[in-house]
């Protein structure tokens, strides 16, 4: 699952990436030149715009770039504003995919806090968050999430402790990622053993 801050949306690219991004960072890519001229709380208003259409009306946090370059163009023109977006969407998708992405091992953490269990874990796992937070990464990726829970728990089957301890892993997550002033521009990804590195949201 995808822990996405409310500001953001997962872009899907044409290489089947799929990269959390904050709507008003993505909207200035678009806009290109044309953003420099544009007041800087008409490019703000238009990002939010787009995304409530997203995120509100559509119901949904995936979206192609073309897709918001279309929704964009849509708004400006509300406005009263002919501004077209980047037509070529390889151009904004290779920005995109060169943000820097940092992944860890949840369950080489918890093989890491030797037989302490949960209570050695849980601090070794908030001093990874901040590790991976110092070099402002766009996104930080979790992998490993059932086996680390299985490890912990001494279970050999998916019990109701696993999927409780998997739950609180998951919060955990969010309130270290929220809660360190490093995490502001981050998303993070917490990834099961038979998900692909390109989950949707949840």
């Amino acid at each position: 699952m995808i822990l996405l801050r409310p500001d953001c949306l997962v872009f899907e690219t044409s290489g089947g990436e799929n990269i959390p991004c904050s709507v008003t960072e993505v909207t200035i890519e678009l806009l290109h030149g044309a953003g420099e001229w544009l007041d800087q709380e008409i490019v703000e208003n238009a990002a939010a715009a787009v995304l409530h259409y997203f995120r509100v009306e559509q119901e949904r946090v995936s979206v192609s770039v073309a897709e918001f370059s279309e929704a964009l163009e849509n708004v400006l023109r509300g406005l009263g504003l002919n501004v077209k977006a980047v037509r070529n969407p390889s151009a904004p998708e290779a920005s995109l995919s060169d943000r820097c992405v940092v992944e860890a091992d949840l369950n080489a953490l918890a093989g890491d806090s030797g037989g302490g269990g949960e209570l050695f874990f849980f601090p070794r796992l908030r001093d990874e968050v901040r590790r991976q937070l110092a070099g402002s990464p766009r996104l930080l990726r979790f992998r490993g999430l059932r086996n680390c829970v299985k490890h912990l728990t001494g279970a050999r089957r998916w019990t109701a402790q696993c999927r409780a301890l998997n739950d609180q892993i998951v919060d955990y997550l969010r309130t270290c990622l929220t809660r360190e002033p490093a995490g502001a521009g981050s998303a993070m990804v917490v990834l099961s053993e038979g998900e692909s590195p390109n989950a949707k949201a949840a």
